[in-house]
């Protein structure tokens, strides 16, 4: 499969038009006993891209992606992943996804390379595994037992055992947790040499940077419905609240010296420092209005909004901090 382009600016598949879903999910519902976990969830996943399904723990995010792969049985809506349904054509989607797996499943016993030719084993036409392996930064750790691997290393592994089929779709659930800055990022440009190859990602996280990083387009959920469905920067731009000028006062003004501009939207007092939110150039008319009436605006912060910012007008705080619901 030839790799999907992507510009650099933005980060948008290339001919978006043209492509065709690979994953269709539409009216998903699941429940465990009298808990509705997944709530009429639908959205297309394209061919090449890397899918976002972001939201806080317990949104629903694990059972979506375990419905899609096969491993739970959806209790209404329909699924089309290659245009295989994940339960009726259970092993031939095997066959064309890859699933990360948590590290539970694996044998702490088996080397690097004794667990990645293990899974390579159960498919018809496995990728190379010592490829593979020397492809995500193992080369060094073949022959090292896998309880003696760093987290970022088991990460890796975790990659490769959902590459190892060839696949032509990778999920990758909560890849990234746990893990220190550095070996997050060092995670991120592994993924994205994935994505180069050709294979499309179905990313399921909570982090913000790693969504506004990696992601083409994001599935926000929260208590298992998708509340918005964007680019990371569409998100931003339609819930994060525009562009912000944040600056000390030299001395202090009535609102309405900046209400009054066309590209503010609201002043907003946080302590000694002033905010200035709307769309577009701020910077320039803030500084000329203020100058008018005798104040300088000192120790000026320039921010655009962000996907945090459009997730927390998303998302309602959960007073219990629930966890995912799973079954026994």
């Amino acid at each position: 499969m030839a790799p999907a382009v992507h510009t650099p600016e933005s980060g948008e598949v290339a001919s978006r038009s043209l492509a065709q879903p690979v994953i269709e999910v539409w009216g998903l519902r699941k429940s465990y006993g009298s808990t509705l976990a997944v709530k009429d969830v639908s959205f297309e996943v394209e061919d090449g891209e890397i899918f976002g399904i972001l939201g806080p723990n317990g949104a629903g995010k694990t059972t979506i992606v375990e419905c899609i792969s096969g491993l739970r049985r959806p209790d209404g809506g329909t699924i089309s992943v290659l245009g295989l349904d994940p339960q009726r054509d259970r092993a031939a989607l095997r066959e064309c996804v890859g699933v990360q797996l948590q590290e539970g499943t694996l044998r702490w016993q088996l080397t690097v390379a004794e667990t990645v030719n293990l899974f390579a084993s159960f498919y018809p036409r496995p990728a190379d595994t010592s490829e593979l392996i020397e492809m995500l930064g193992l080369g060094s750790k073949r022959n090292t037992y896998y309880r003696r691997l760093s987290g970022g290393q088991k990460q890796r592994l975790s990659i490769a055992l959902a590459l190892v089929g060839n696949p032509q779709i990778a999920i990758l659930d909560e890849l990234t947790t746990g893990l220190d800055p550095q070996a997050r990022r060092d995670t991120w440009r592994l993924i994205e040499t994935v994505r180069d190859r050709g294979i499309t990602i179905l990313l399921v996280t909570h982090f913000m940077d790693e969504a506004e990083r990696l992601c083409n387009r994001v599935a926000v959920v929260d208590s298992g419905r998708v509340v918005a469905l964007d680019t990371p920067v569409g998100l931003a731009e339609r819930a994060g609240g525009g562009n912000h000028m944040r600056f000390r006062p030299s001395k202090p003004f009535d609102d309405r010296v900046l209400t009054v501009l066309a590209g503010v939207d609201r002043v907003e007092h946080e302590g000694p420092r002033v905010v200035a939110s709307g769309t577009g150039e701020l910077f320039n008319p803030v500084v000329h209005a203020l100058n008018a009436v005798g104040v300088e605006a000192l120790e000026v912060q320039l921010e655009s909004a962000t996907l945090e910012d459009a997730f927390l007008r998303l998302v309602e705080p959960s007073p219990k901090g629930h966890e995912e619901v799973t079954t026994p």
